[in-house]
């Protein structure tokens, strides 16, 4: 993509206005990290209660990962008819009423279609939650005229760190799932209609998108067509399974690979949530420095890195493993993002489609994770960490920036 395509700029904002945007995006963005880590952190309870095999394990979280999938094509043009704010209320909506479901059912040991269902409802909403988020985000980052993706991103890690260290305490503790979720949901619905009065003006998000409101077509292009696109989406897809192995999997790893108890399981994970958390934070200044492409590859082979320490090495390497690869995984997914957003008038329709590519590997990962750890154990099918990361090399290229970010009034 090169310059991008003329159309009526949006409105320009008072700063305070864009600023106020700004926090309520770190705030959408952390609470989805919040719900997300409150699964995540009680997977291993999850496992031992219901008695699940490794596949069977893979095969429950495949339904979440369905959801989200369902959800991300939709999302773009949702986002496009009844606005950002609107499209996160009805995603988190959803997305709660998922996580309530899957407590019910795992703390009265019910039926596992029932966990399922009460799953892809959580991913559905997630799915329309997370694309709705990264718009407003890189609207935002837009009207400042700065890189900002990132620390949204970091907003998301550190709620995952700050929930996945109290579904740790709660499962030392004990405490009933339907507990735990009911608390996160009250926080997350009462923070969250806060935040979403503060999103820019729909009028801000209209004149944005006006060019790509009927649909993800550009010339009579759609945007499943367009090889930078889907190349992006391809470094997506390979950071979605460097970050998503390590969500799904770590605290399983740690249990029945290094053999130390579910709340030790869950710290290794809580560590690779705060590295990962610090590298969104540090990775801004990186980016602006020496550009997308060298800070890609060096993330990959640390992700790399970190992978083979928590395979091969002892306990206490192991948790060293994790906080490498948190720093290795911290920057593909928003890097990526950021790239399909470079031209606004196009960012709904390309953002849906390197969301939708990127999310498969929720799709492929739990599954095949869990096929594998069955036949190879659960330490030596992290090995797939390394294969996506050579994929990811080879075309990290096509997320280099452009020549200038537009910028508006506000950043004046």
């Amino acid at each position: 993509m090169t310059a991008a395509p003329t159309t009526t700029s949006p409105p320009a904002l008072p700063r305070a206005t864009v600023t106020g945007a700004r926090t309520a995006v770190f705030v959408v963005f952390a609470l989805a990290g919040l719900v997300f880590a409150s699964w995540a952190s009680r997977i291993a309870d999850t496992k031992s209660l219901l008695g699940l095999t490794l596949g069977e394990l893979g095969l429950v979280l495949l339904a979440m990962s369905a959801g989200s999938v369902s959800g991300l094509p939709l999302a773009g043009r949702v986002s496009e008819r009844i606005g950002a704010a609107r499209t996160v209320l009805v995603g988190g909506g959803v997305s709660l009423t998922g996580l309530l479901l899957v407590a019910v059912v795992v703390d009265t040991t019910g039926p596992r279609p029932l966990l399922a269902a009460g799953l892809y409802l959580l991913g559905f909403g997630v799915g329309l939650w997370d694309v709705a988020m990264n718009l407003e985000g890189a609207a935002v980052e837009h009207a400042l005229g700065t890189s900002v993706m990132p620390h949204f991103h970091a907003a998301f890690s550190g709620g995952t760190v700050l929930s996945a260290l109290i579904g740790a305490g709660m499962s030392k503790a004990e405490v009933p799932l339907l507990a735990h979720f009911a608390a996160a949901a009250a926080i997350t619905a009462g923070l969250g209609l806060w935040a979403l009065r503060s999103f820019l003006p729909r009028a801000v998000e209209e004149a944005e998108h006006a060019d790509a409101a009927p649909g993800p077509v550009e010339r009579g292009r759609s945007a499943w067509l367009e090889p930078r696109t889907l190349l992006i989406g391809v470094v997506v897809f390979a950071a979605a399974a460097t970050e998503g192995t390590a969500n799904d999997w770590l605290s399983v790893a740690f249990v029945d690979g290094h053999e130390l108890e579910e709340w030790q399981g869950v710290l290794g994970f809580a560590t690779f949530l705060t590295f990962m958390t610090v590298g969104r934070l540090l990775g801004t200044r990186l980016l602006d420095t020496h550009g997308r492409v060298p800070v890609l590859r060096v993330s990959f082979a640390l992700a790399v890195a970190g992978a083979a320490l928590v395979i091969f090495g002892s306990d206490w390497m192991a948790f060293v493993g994790a906080a490498v690869w948190g720093v290795g995984a911290a920057l593909g997914f928003p890097v990526g993002m950021s790239a399909s957003a470079d031209d606004p008038q196009r960012a709904a329709a390309r953002m849906s489609v390197v969301a939708t590519i990127g999310y498969v590997a929720f799709i492929a990962g739990p599954p095949l994770l869990g096929f594998l750890g069955d036949r190879v154990g659960v330490l030596h099918s992290l090995l797939v960490v390394g294969a996506l990361a050579i994929l990811a090399l080879s075309v990290v290229p096509s997320v280099r920036e452009p020549d200038a970010r537009p910028r508006t009034a506000a950043s004046a």
